[in-house]
């Protein structure tokens, strides 16, 4: 299945794409079931809900789905955790050594953006960079948690996502500002949909992006340095994870902040993709201030 929010921003319905050869390319509409795809809908089974409920043929089709704009697949989170450098030839082109634990950052949820919605550059950057990545959603409370056994159990599912970044703002001095340069507005683009953890297999998923139709990155989840439980499980000694939160789990080599390539600029076209989870196109606009 593949779980969607579509209509206007501030006005997403959420639907549902039943899996296998009878998708047909249909959405069904979630209304009776939740009035969002959020936290609370993934704490309270419903997923399982929408399963039962397709299978029993009672969800109406959203019968204009494919002229409606996809928002981010999710209600907006409590948190947006980041993992840093978690791919070891992304360390190597930032000039920094593999980690031998996870690098952490936060950043705001209200940085989250639909897929295909416009990305504003900000008005004074100058190093405005890409980094396709597969995103963890959260599924249950996790909180000290005692193995990856037990974290994997507490992931809802994937979602494809941007971890757009100003390196100027991200990097300077020997103590950098991460936060900084993470917290942009719309900068963290996510969708276009959500896949539940039971149909989609995250240890070998590729992922793509391209800047104006040149290829850009192309690798694997393979090559994490931490996998999807043991990042779980590490945040949960550190903090507490809800139900509907995001945990982007890093970038593979191939952005502008290696040297290789230029920065974003206005007008650019970026697009990216993790197989199984789909493609994302944003197109960049330089913002004015107010």
């Amino acid at each position: 299945m593949k779980f969607a929010r579509l209509g206007d921003p501030g006005r997403e319905q959420p639907a549902v794409q039943p899996g296998g050869p009878e998708a047909d390319g249909k959405w069904f509409s979630l209304d009776g079931i939740t009035a969002d795809i959020d936290g609370r809908f993934l704490e309270n089974d419903g997923v399982a809900r929408v399963r039962e409920a397709l299978a029993a043929g009672i969800l109406a089709e959203i019968v204009d789905a494919t002229g409606l704009r996809a928002g981010a697949p999710l209600a907006r989170p409590g948190a947006v955790i980041g993992i840093g450098l978690n791919y070891a030839g992304h360390a190597a082109e930032s000039g920094a050594a593999v980690p031998e634990v996870p690098v952490v950052f936060l950043k705001p949820s209200n940085t989250v953006a639909g897929p295909f919605d416009d990305a504003p550059i900000p008005p004074l950057s100058r190093k405005y960079d890409w980094e396709v990545e597969l995103a963890v959603v959260i599924g249950r409370r996790a909180s000290y948690l005692t193995s990856a056994e037990e974290a994997a159990d507490c992931v809802a599912g994937y979602v494809l996502a941007n971890d757009l970044s100003e390196r100027d703002y991200q990097l300077p001095g020997a103590a950098g500002q991460w936060v900084k340069g993470k917290s942009l507005p719309a900068s963290t683009p996510i969708g276009p949909w959500f896949v539940p953890a039971s149909e989609l297999d995250p240890s070998a998923l590729r992922l793509r992006s391209w800047v104006n139709g040149e290829l850009r990155q192309d690798s694997s989840t393979a090559d994490l340095i931490f996998d999807v439980p043991a990042v779980v499980h590490h945040l949960s000694q550190f903090m507490v994870l809800e139900p509907g939160d995001v945990v982007l789990t890093g970038t593979p080599e191939g952005v502008a902040l290696s040297g290789r390539f230029p920065y974003l600029e206005d007008g650019d076209v970026l697009e990216l993709e993790v197989e199984g989870l789909g493609r994302q196109r944003q197109l960049l606009r330089r913002a004015t201030a107010p």
